[in-house]
């Protein structure tokens, strides 16, 4: 299976992994053959790129039905959520938080963080799709740093809600695509506060969970917001959101701004260890995800284009390639494997576009 740009997708492709609407509905299911009327309406949602089938990369799997259908699940949810949030019905919140936790149980049993993430997504699907990848980055980071089921529970639940609060914030000013005036930076900054306040009416949410909704846009340096709160006045649920609500928000496009690029939002996190973000779980960030996903089609500083196929663990930016064609002539070759781990004279450049 291979990632592939839109532009580079042709007719009789089939599709490798299911797209998802904001509602939560699949748009096209993993297996479809893909045809002009697809591509182009995939093109005007706003997809940039998506996995195909190719048998040369047939030991590429990315596509985890299961989670796929989780996922589904606990974003049909977060309307309930929400709402059941606003109306303060603790009993009927617990219940539409089940599809949030059986999500989390799956991936602390059976998930694994290279089928999990990098899923296809529409340009309107940012709200809930986020809050669902932060909370499934998070799941994973905690497990990566050692914490029990019961703490992942509570981790990936606040990492759901963790934007509750924009619910708050009038919709003018989330979606404006100019700058922001002070008053209204001002306003989106309160968030957090309105999150908690909202959580607060709520017997079913914990005190834990209301913390990482407060506090995960603050910084251990201090310079963050509502509160300038650092270091040990944070808790340590709320500073392993903050690392993946960070990543997850730059990685996409936004309505002021387009996403960055793989290794400058991977950049973003290992810059900021010690300063804005806490050390450790940086440390366990760079163990627990890759730069570039399986399957995308990379420029090495040799000329050399190829797929990635592995990960090596620890080394985010130093995947195994797996190369198929000549660079120049765009002609096939024989297959052979470049593992960067051991050619270390060899860096990724760029992502093949």
């Amino acid at each position: 299976m291979r990632l592939e740009f839109i532009n580079r997708v042709k007719e009789k492709d089939i599709l490798g992994k299911s797209i998802l609407t904001s509602e939560g509905q699949v748009l096209l299911r993993a297996g479809v053959e893909l045809n002009s009327s697809f591509i182009s309406k995939l093109k005007e949602l706003g997809v940039f790129y998506l996995y195909v089938e190719d048998e040369r990369l047939e030991d590429v799997q990315v596509e985890d039905e299961k989670l796929t259908q989780l996922k589904q699940f606990t974003i049909k949810s977060m309307s309930n959520i929400l709402a059941n949030i606003h109306d303060c019905n603790g009993k009927k919140l617990k219940e539409s938080l089940i599809d949030v936790e059986d999500m989390i149980s799956y991936i602390i049993e059976l998930g694994d963080v290279n089928k999990s993430l990098y899923d296809i997504q529409t340009y309107d699907n940012y709200t809930f799709i986020h809050s669902i990848d932060v909370c499934i980055m998070a799941s994973f980071l905690g497990i990566s740093a050692g914490y029990n089921n019961w703490d992942l529970k509570e981790i990936g639940v606040g990492a759901a809600l963790h934007d509750v609060g924009k619910t708050k914030v009038p919709t003018a000013i989330l979606n404006k695509r100019d700058r922001l005036t002070e008053e209204e930076f001002y306003e989106i900054k309160k968030h957090p506060i309105y999150g908690s306040q909202l959580l607060k009416k709520n017997f079913a949410i914990s005190d834990n969970i209301i913390k990482m909704v407060e506090q995960h846009h603050e910084r251990v340096d201090g310079k963050g917001y509502p509160y300038g709160l650092s270091n040990r006045q944070i808790t340590k649920f709320a500073k392993l959101v903050c690392i993946c609500d960070v990543y997850d928000a730059v990685s996409n496009d936004r309505c002021y701004r387009k996403k960055f690029s793989p290794n400058d939002a991977y950049e973003l996190i290992l810059s900021g260890s010690g300063s804005s973000f806490d050390q450790n779980l940086v440390s366990y960030f760079k163990n627990t995800f890759a730069i570039y996903p399986l399957g995308c089609c990379v420029k090495l500083s040799n000329g050399v284009e190829g797929y990635v196929i592995r990960q090596n663990r620890g080394f985010p930016d130093r995947p195994v390639i797996r190369v198929l064609y000549d660079a120049k002539t765009r002609e096939a070759i024989p297959a052979f494997e470049i593992d960067l781990l051991k050619s270390t004279d060899l860096v990724i450049v760029t992502i093949v576009e």
